[in-house]
């Protein structure tokens, strides 16, 4: 006679289900001891009003990862990074336009050789950074692939992660969480304080001695102005006279008349005069 067969306990039935039914996104992945922070390359703009560079996982992903696996960056709203589950296929990836709804989108799908281990030896030209929001044309572009990298349109702040993925599209592991990302913002033109009394007293004095010097030249301009249409539009007669100050009147050339000679008379006969009395007797 053999031995009765024993039936599963009902604990080991429960685990069989569940493992059937239980959805693939609730199960744990394996989680990389490694969190995603701004690059410490001594770089400008890396933390811009639409951008920010990350470091590079280099050597993180290497034994977890083959040649034919993908690693993502997720990028998400800091309120947001906790409502996020990771895609099963590769159908289900968020592309940026989820950024707006949802609250996160996946971008930058790297392989495993573009992540090597070796430091650049190009020096800043080939930095070890990702540029989250580097490409302005993305979506304006139909041949770009939906998960483009597009600018950011908010201030933030940002939360992203690196996950691993298979060719299938199924989840294999992935990095913490990064903390908060701030972008720059500019400031309002209404919250500009354009009072003078805010500026230094260098200031001041600069920009006085600049305004003077400007009015300086633009006298001088008018004068030079002035003295060339004057010598475009008065002769140089009117000129000679306006500088003397005096008047100058017509001068008439008469024909020269010699003098007619006049008879000489004697004293007392001058025509019209009464000869004088004689004083002899």
């Amino acid at each position: 006679m053999g031995l009765p067969q024993r039936q599963p306990g009902p604990s080991v039935l429960l685990l069989l289900v569940g493992a059937l039914v239980w959805p693939p996104s609730c199960m744990s992945l394996e989680l990389i001891p490694y969190t995603p922070q701004i690059t410490a390359w001594d770089l400008e703009g890396k933390v811009t009003a639409t951008t920010f560079s990350l470091e590079q996982p280099r050597c993180v992903l290497d034994g977890h990862a083959s040649v034919a696996n993908t690693i993502w960056l997720v990028v998400a709203f800091s309120n947001a990074s906790r409502d996020f589950q990771n895609p099963q296929t590769r159908a289900e990836i968020p592309a940026f336009p989820r950024l707006l709804t949802d609250g996160h989108y996946m971008t930058l799908p790297l392989s495993l050789d573009q992540l090597p281990c070796e430091d650049p030896k190009g020096g800043n030209r080939d930095v070890p950074l990702l540029r989250v929001g580097s490409d302005p044309g993305c979506l304006a572009d139909l041949h770009q692939p939906p998960y483009c990298n597009s600018p950011l349109p908010s201030p933030g702040p940002y939360r992203v992660k690196f996950l691993l993925m298979d060719a299938r599209g199924s989840p294999l592991a992935e990095t913490r969480w990064s903390d908060p990302i701030a972008l720059h913002q500019g400031k309002a033109p209404a919250s500009i304080d354009t009072w003078p009394g805010r500026r230094s007293g260098d200031m001041i004095i600069i920009t006085s001695i600049l305004c003077s010097l400007a009015g300086l030249l633009l006298l001088a301009f008018l004068a030079a102005s002035t003295a060339r249409l004057s010598s475009l539009w008065w002769p140089e007669e009117a000129l000679e006279q306006l500088r003397i100050g005096s008047f100058m009147g017509k001068r008439y050339m008469t024909h020269h008349i010699p003098p007619s000679e006049v008879p000489t008379l004697p004293v007392g006969c001058e025509p019209g005069l009464d000869p004088l009395p004689s004083l002899s007797p």
